[in-house]
């Protein structure tokens, strides 16, 4: 597996205006979730804030995997980092984070490709788009088992 996410590699001068969007706060938590992993080795009591920047880091960090020669187009990704990133892989066994992204692709090509190409359109995410994309993720949060 490799760490694809454009977010890791590129800089931001080169990142369109939709992964800037959702991606801005995602080397800073991967950051936090380090360092705290690497302190809670030493100790067994951690408050629910520091459990829940665990939880969340070792989510965002499966969720960066990706099998080598799929790259995800610059649309997915940013469809999977704004799950990653606000919240939506929260109460996601770390195992199937993998199988929740590409569930979760298949469903948006399927049934909402115009999500898709209107981000690559756009290389925004809109206030439309965005609206779009949480009625799209409420949603299928709700059937994924």
């Amino acid at each position: 597996m490799n760490v694809g996410i454009s977010v890791s590699r590129v800089g931001s001068s080169a990142q369109t205006k939709a992964m800037k969007k959702v991606a801005g706060s995602i080397k800073g938590e991967l950051a936090q979730y380090r360092e705290m992993a690497a302190f809670a080795k030493f100790g067994s009591d951690l408050d629910a804030s520091t459990q829940k920047l665990l939880a969340r880091g070792a989510r965002l960090t499966e969720l960066l995997k990706q099998p080598q020669y799929s790259p995800l187009t610059m649309e997915e990704q940013v469809v999977s980092v704004y799950a990653g990133t606000r919240g939506y892989l929260d109460g996601i066994a770390v195992g199937d984070i993998g199988r929740f992204e590409s569930e979760l692709l298949a469903r948006i090509k399927s049934s909402n490709a115009g999500l898709l190409d209107g981000i690559r359109a756009k290389k925004d995410l809109t206030a439309e788009l965005e609206a779009e994309l949480k009625s799209v993720l409420d949603a299928f949060l709700k059937t994924f088992a």
